[in-house]
């Protein structure tokens, strides 16, 4: 049997049977690393509950809680929540290519399923967005345990659908948003830079706090490709047949500018940008996230 940790590896998370599994198991296998190099010193605190404290209404004492310890502990409601979070995932089309266990697609939507799973299990109420041209799911953000449900359901189910549009999109949902909260984009931002900084500094506007996700494939990153091949565009299906080794170089190149265009403008902005592929281990993101939250304490 696997052990905990080996839950943060993609290949090992998409072969469990379904969403509610692979969240579980990935927060479990984070937390379990947590006191372990390079997370030392780091913790999270899950509650359902809270003492009791002179003055707080009897009626939201749990009394199942009272039974089993002899301690008052009142139930946390979703007016309680520390933090309003929202999950912005991309299904374009192009988020469905993959060339090891994973698609980015799939590696978006377990993490932000494990992400879902630890916000809410630290009383965070958490919604989630789906996009591509359009808004094609909006669930605001509630807290109670039952709602993780709902999330897990949308994820587990999700279908991709067209090309892309980020920056509006992120326009969208910014003024749909009317409490100031954290918003986590997950996406291979496979899009115009300044269109997608100009969404994200919307939130930023808005005082909202942001996490960017860029996800890519492995491939994607090296264009190590050995031999001849014809690219298809999954969003277009326009195809190119090419010999990689011949653009290898420049492709490299526009890339590494792709990425630091993003990188500077969210620096700029004040937006924590974080760099993935498919086949880097869940606690990386996982261990933004929780430095994110940390600071925002």
């Amino acid at each position: 049997m696997p052990a905990p940790r080996d839950f943060l590896r993609p290949d090992v998370v998409s072969r469990l049977k379904n969403m509610q599994l692979r969240a579980r198991m990935v927060v479990e296998g984070f937390v379990a690393g947590l006191h372990q190099s390079p997370y030392h010193g780091f913790s999270v605190e899950f509650a359902e509950h809270r003492p009791y404290m002179p003055g707080d209404p009897l009626k939201h004492v749990d009394w199942k809680v009272f039974a089993k310890t002899d301690r008052f502990y009142l139930k946390e409601f979703e007016e309680e929540t520390n933090l309003k979070s929202y999950l912005l995932l991309d299904i374009s089309k192009s988020m469905v290519y993959g060339t090891v266990s994973v698609t980015k697609l799939q590696y978006a939507s377990f993490l932000a399923a494990a992400l879902a799973f630890l916000m809410i299990q630290q009383r965070d109420a958490v919604g989630l967005v789906f996009y591509d041209t359009e808004l094609r799911t909006y669930l605001p953000p509630r807290s109670v345990r039952s709602y993780l449900n709902v999330i897990l359901s949308h994820l587990e189910n999700l279908q991709p659908s067209g090309k892309t549009d980020i920056g509006r999109n992120l326009h969208v949902v910014a003024e749909r948003i009317r409490r100031r909260g954290l918003v986590v984009v997950l996406s291979d931002f496979l899009d115009e830079p300044a269109k997608i900084l100009a969404g994200l500094r919307h939130f930023r506007h808005d005082g909202h706090e942001v996490l960017a996700f860029h996800i890519l494939d492995p491939m994607e990153r090296s264009f190590a490709f050995r031999s001849d091949a014809k690219f298809i565009d999954l969003e277009t299906e326009e195809e190119m047949p090419t010999q990689p080794w011949h653009i290898r170089r420049d492709y490299r190149s526009l890339l590494r500018q792709f990425i630091d265009t993003l990188k500077r403008g969210c620096r700029e902005q004040l937006v924590d940008y974080n760099l993935l592929d498919t086949s880097i281990p869940y606690d990386t993101a996982l261990f933004q996230y929780l430095t994110k939250r940390k600071r925002l304490r």
